[in-house]
């Protein structure tokens, strides 16, 4: 393979003989002679491998890698060199740090041409898997990288959201399918002094509980048959990270015991293990579950309810979003993008109607996968509504007043509601009972004791 290679030395028969030799190999050479030049061109050339000579006047080899290390912990983190120091007889000790810096591996002086072979192959091969792990962790960070939400209500759930992530405490995420709980959980951990370090997600509802068990707190070598070697858990994986336990309302009752000793000690044992494995870690957990009723239902613990509940979200319904829809949708066509050679798309205002109607049950999620088969499916630049392939019911012309300062009384809110259905299906009815009565498929005569009870006015009000 073809590779860039950036030689750092200030010797010029170092540099020429290097040169010479990676150009022989089929190579593309650069060279620079001190430290500031070779930070600048790692990052304008985007070198392959970098060449690096501890000893540099100014600016040293372990100065520059310092600073390279500095700017791969960013995220997304640039594309950088993979580094192999040169050091001199009796610098070992220097070559030793400078591979805790980041280095992949070093040459000591003098070096022989099948030895410079070996290791720059070695650093290519290590190369090709940093910068595949770069393309994903960017697409990752491309997928989650933002919230759409630019009404009143998103706006107070991302400003606590942003309080929440500065700290380690854990955060329940509650909201319906599709809302975008993982996005929020990610959107935490990027905002959080952790963000560097990995975001783990374990599916608590896709596995049994041993499987489970074993996701979360790994095994010691012999712990059951098969296991032939130790191996770590999730939870010990995400070391100074995020664990997001997403449907953890679907938690087996005995890992939630488990559960609540690690969120309490910020210990656990691996299965099959007699020592205690301390960890660092900030948990987000989320469900679309009614925790409150499973815990009625004697579901699931009360105790580690209160524990998860440290900080709790609710990510809105998107029926209860109407104003960030435009946005929602302008983003996923950006998002989703055209063909080559096709003309951007847009989405007409009759069709924006339609998605502005639609109740949405699986909500963002399904939003997003509405309008990518849109895309594919409209002929021309134009999405409309018979491009969505949704139906819109009709909605009635009222609705209950739920607001949170309003009263919750059962049956006084059944019979307000009650009394506007009835006048509801009498003027649809042009106030002819019996049509009305079939329209609610009701007797004529309990309509009207309804009617009478309610207090439900039998002709239109003139004004």
């Amino acid at each position: 393979m073809q590779a860039r290679v950036l030689i750092v030395d200030d010797d010029p028969d170092i540099l020429t003989s290097l040169t010479k030799r990676l150009t022989w190999m089929g190579h593309d050479v650069l060279t620079a002679e001190h430290g500031e030049q070779a930070l600048r061109m790692a990052f304008e050339d985007q070198p392959h491998i970098m060449l690096l000579d501890i000893e540099l006047p100014g600016l040293g080899g372990l100065d520059i890698l310092k600073h390279l290390a500095e700017k791969r912990s960013a995220v997304p983190a640039p594309t950088l060199p993979e580094v192999i120091v040169i050091t001199a007889f009796g610098t070992i000790g220097r070559a030793v740090e400078a591979m805790r810096l980041g280095a992949c591996d070093f040459l000591s002086k003098p070096f022989e041409p099948d030895h410079l072979a070996l290791v720059i192959e070695k650093a290519l091969a290590q190369s090709a898997i940093t910068r595949q792990v770069g393309l994903l962790q960017a697409e990752v960070h491309e997928r989650y990288e933002c919230i759409v939400g630019p009404s009143q209500r998103m706006g107070q759930l991302l400003e606590t959201a942003r309080r929440a992530a500065a700290s380690s405490a854990t955060v329940l995420l509650l909201g319906e399918t599709g809302t975008g709980k993982e996005v929020m959980a990610r959107a935490l951990h990027r905002w959080s002094p952790r963000a560097t370090r990995p975001f783990v997600v374990v599916n608590c509802a896709a596995l049994p509980e041993s499987l489970l068990e074993n996701e979360l707190f790994g095994h010691e070598k012999g712990a059951y048959t098969g296991a032939v070697t130790r191996e770590q858990g999730k939870i010990e994986a995400a070391a100074g990270g995020t664990v997001f336990l997403d449907e953890i309302g679907d938690m087996p009752a005995g890992l939630q015991t488990r559960l609540l000793r690690v969120l309490q000690d910020q210990e656990f044992y691996r299965v099959g293990g007699n020592r205690p494995i301390q960890i660092d870690v900030r948990f987000v957990a989320a469900t679309n579950r009614d925790l409150k009723d499973a815990i009625h239902q004697g579901q699931f613990r009360e105790d580690l309810y209160y524990r998860l509940n440290v900080i709790s979200l609710t990510l809105p319904p998107l029926r209860k979003r109407g104003d960030d829809i435009p946005a929602l949708v302008e983003y996923f066509i950006r998002r989703h993008g055209v063909a080559p050679g096709r003309r951007p798309i847009r989405v007409s205002q009759e069709a924006l109607n339609v998605i502005r109607a639609y109740h949405w049950p699986g909500n963002v999620r399904e939003l997003e996968n509405v309008l990518a088969r849109a895309m594919v499916l409209c002929p021309d630049h134009s999405i409309e509504p018979e491009h969505l392939g949704i139906k819109v019911q009709r909605k009635l012309s009222f609705e209950p007043n739920l607001s949170e300062d309003s009263s919750l009384n059962y049956h006084a809110v059944m019979e307000e509601y009650s009394r506007k259905l009835l006048e509801e299906a009498l003027q649809r009815a042009g106030w002819n009972q019996t049509k009305a009565a079939e329209l609610l498929g009701l007797q004529r005569t309990y309509l009207t004791r309804l009617i009478r009870q309610r207090g439900v006015r039998t002709k239109p009000s003139f004004t």
